[in-house]
C-alpha cells in the first residue's frame, strides 16, 4: 500500500541552502536571536513535521485570500497577494517575499494584512508578531496594518489592528543590527527564550535547544 505520510514529506521537501550574513528575513526577528544567530552559523535541516505546519498555516492563508476575493464580499478587495518586503541599510538588507502578507482595501481603507494560523486565537496581539508587522507597514510604505488571526480546526478569525509606529520600527531595526554585529564578531547572543517566561515557549520546538541548554549562561 502506498503510504501518503511519505508522498506527503516527498512533496514539501525543501533543499536547504546556507544563509548569507547580511541579508536577513524579515521574520526572523521575532524569534529568539540566539535562535537566529544558530541558523546562521550552525544550520540544520527544517524539521518535516514543522514544514507540514507551514504547508497548513499557506492554505489557510489562500483560503482568506479566496474570501476577500468573493464576490459575495464586496466590502473587501484583494489589491496585492504574498507582499515582497525589502530594508536596505548601510550594512544589510532585510528582505523577502511574505507568503501570508497581503495588501486589502476593507470598506474603502487600505491594510498591510498579515494572517497567522493557530492552534487556538490569542487572547491579545502577540509581540514578535506586531514586530514582524511594523517593519513590513515601514517597508511597504503603508501606515495600517491588521494581524489576522485564524483557528485551524474551525476558521474562527480574531484580529488587530496595528497603526504604523516609527519607534517601534526603528527599534527593529536596532535589533537587526545586533544581530549582526554578533554574527560578524561571532559572539553567541543572549539566551532570550530561556530567561523570559513570555517567550520560554519558543524553546520547546527549537533545534538548537540541546546546544543552547548546554551552556550555563
Amino acid at each position: 500500500m502506498v503510504d501518503f505520510n511519505k508522498l506527503i514529506d516527498s512533496h514539501l521537501a525543501r533543499e536547504t541552502y546556507p544563509k548569507k550574513i547580511g541579508r536577513y528575513y524579515p521574520s526572523e526577528i521575532g524569534s529568539c536571536l540566539r535562535k537566529t544567530w544558530y541558523s546562521y552559523k550552525q544550520p540544520k535541516p527544517t524539521d518535516t513535521a514543522l514544514i507540514r505546519i507551514f504547508e497548513a498555516g499557506n492554505l489557510l492563508h489562500e483560503f482568506i485570500e479566496d474570501v476577500i476575493k468573493s464576490e459575495k464580499n464586496p466590502e473587501v478587495e484583494l489589491l496585492q497577494r504574498e507582499v515582497p518586503v525589502k530594508v536596505k541599510t548601510k550594512d544589510f538588507i532585510i528582505s523577502g517575499r511574505i507568503d501570508n502578507l497581503m495588501l486589502a482595501k476593507i470598506e474603502n481603507k487600505v491594510f498591510l494584512v498579515e494572517v497567522k494560523s493557530c492552534k487556538y486565537l490569542p487572547k491579545e496581539l502577540r509581540k514578535e508578531h506586531e514586530m514582524q508587522l511594523q517593519l513590513y507597514l515601514k517597508a511597504a510604505e503603508v501606515p495600517d496594518g491588521m494581524l489576522l488571526y485564524i483557528q485551524k480546526d474551525n476558521l474562527e478569525t480574531k484580529w488587530f489592528d496595528v497603526s504604523y509606529d516609527e519607534d517601534k520600527a526603528e527599534k527593529i531595526l536596532k535589533r537587526f543590527n545586533l544581530l549582526h554585529k554578533y554574527l560578524i564578531k561571532e559572539n553567541l547572543p543572549e539566551a532570550e527564550a530561556k530567561h523570559d517566561e513570555d517567550k520560554k515557549w519558543m524553546c520547546d520546538k527549537c533545534p538548537w535547544q540541546e546546544e543552547c541548554f548546554a551552556r550555563e549562561d
